[in-house]
């Protein structure tokens, strides 16, 4: 089987990318464990970032605190590192990884690299305002499993503890709050009190242990995130480019192999119409019958070819008009379902974008892959249109540069959508395409 895929996620879905769903307990482990790490290495990250900025700047009047400033820096990106692999635990997401700027040119600008580097600041930033969070978030953690484990464990302990009410030097808390203290009273309220820390215990360390990843995330990952975001609109401004010139390159090529020879030859006719129009009407006649029948043809090639950038019947009655025109002009029988588009108008960038996608597929059904039915889908699923195009052919068809697949996943691109290809060899040939509705 052959399956290419184009940056597609096959259901809708607004979680991050590799979002990992945990269970209650091991989640409760993961935060429970991350909280209890991040104090020791908050400490040390604290001590670090606050010794070495202090004593690099005491020393910046004799440069030594140059030196001494770009490795404090350097330390606080080991301590930024460990914080990036230690979170993902806790978001259930990979977070980017950041890019630090690498050292070029003299000894002395690649000692100034760490200085002149706005994550190495940050991750710096990161040391001071995360320590007293680190602090909530161990004292939190370590309270609420302690009582919760004291609490509920109470009762098989009891017996070993003095008894207060044998021993006058020897008060528990009831007794401080003037109740007559028994073991029966004692078992049952600490047991009480341990299962109502249990059951807040998921959700107090699970907060304490989100706010002090969200953090990390903002400022250790959020020039990394706001760097992909930009690779990510400059691929897709490519991808739009290309898919753009490839589509005119494909109407220059329809327009020179098709209307433009036959206009030529309209041309001719009609100069050989003029000469013949003296000397033999009866052929002039005949020559001007053809040269109609020839313009008529050119008109039709290209109404055929606006169809394919924008059909008339796409903007004036919508996406399902348009898919079921041009499914009765396929040459292979179409199955239409547009059950699953909604009453009101999609956005025009995505209609066009299904238009191309379904005009596309069947163009290549009906040339490549010898199919005698083509089933074409159109839904929408949250803010995501789906558009499955299936056909009984040959297969085979392959989502690689060069093939003629490649432009229709550039346009997807483009819009942010994507494409997957599945076509084993003997079919059947399945493209689902995903569009955003916005």
């Amino acid at each position: 089987m052959t399956t290419d895929t184009a940056v597609l996620p096959t259901t809708p879905s607004t979680k991050p990318s590799g979002f990992r769903q945990r269970g209650r307990l091991a989640q409760l482990g993961a935060d429970s464990a991350y909280n209890l790490l991040r104090f020791p290495i908050a400490i040390a990250a604290f001590v670090a970032v606050v010794t070495g900025l202090s004593v690099g700047a005491g020393l910046l009047v004799i440069w030594v605190g140059v030196a001494v400033l770009s490795v404090a820096l350097l330390v606080m990106r080991g301590f930024a590192m460990l914080e990036r692999a230690m979170i993902p635990a806790v978001l259930g997401y990979d977070v980017p990884q950041a890019v630090y700027r690498q050292p070029e040119g003299s000894r002395l600008r690649r000692m100034l690299t760490p200085l002149r580097d706005p994550q190495t600041w940050l991750d710096s930033l990161h040391g001071f305002v995360a320590f007293p969070f680190a602090i909530l978030g161990f004292v939190v953690t370590v309270t609420w499993w302690s009582v919760t484990i004291g609490g509920l464990t109470y009762g098989a302990y009891d017996w070993a503890l003095p008894d207060p009410g044998t021993d006058p030097d020897n008060t528990d808390l009831f007794e401080l709050l003037g109740f007559q203290s028994t073991p029966t009273l004692r078992i049952t309220a600490y047991a009480l009190v341990g299962l109502l820390f249990a059951i807040t215990l998921p959700f107090v360390v699970r907060g304490t242990a989100l706010l002090q990843a969200q953090i990390a995330r903002g400022l250790l990952t959020s020039r990394a995130t706001a760097q992909a975001e930009i690779g990510r609109l400059a691929g897709s401004r490519d991808a739009a480019v290309a898919a753009e010139a490839e589509q005119l390159r494909r109407l220059e090529r329809d327009i020179h192999d098709g209307p433009q020879q036959r206009l030529v030859r309209l041309q001719m006719d009609l100069a050989r119409a003029q000469r013949q129009m003296e000397r033999d009407p009866e052929a002039a006649r005949t020559t001007l019958g053809d040269a109609a029948g020839l313009a008529r043809e050119t008109l039709e090639e290209l109404r055929a070819l606006s169809r394919g950038i924008a059909p008339p019947v796409l903007a004036d009655r919508g996406l399902a008009a348009a898919l079921a025109a041009i499914s009765a002009r396929s040459p292979v029988p179409v199955e239409l379902d547009v059950e699953g588009l909604p009453t009101e108008r999609l956005a025009p960038v995505t209609e066009n974008t299904a238009y191309f996608v379904v005009s596309e597929a069947l163009a290549n059904a009906a040339k490549h892959s010898d199919a005698t039915t083509v089933r074409v889908s159109v839904a929408r699923y949250g803010g995501l249109l789906r558009v499955e195009v299936e056909d009984d052919g040959s297969g085979g068809a392959v989502l690689a540069p060069g093939h003629g697949l490649a432009g229709l996943s550039d346009r997807l691109r483009a819009v942010d959508g994507a494409l997957t290809v599945d076509s084993p060899r003997g079919g059947p040939t399945r493209l689902i395409a995903e569009v955003p509705c916005a």
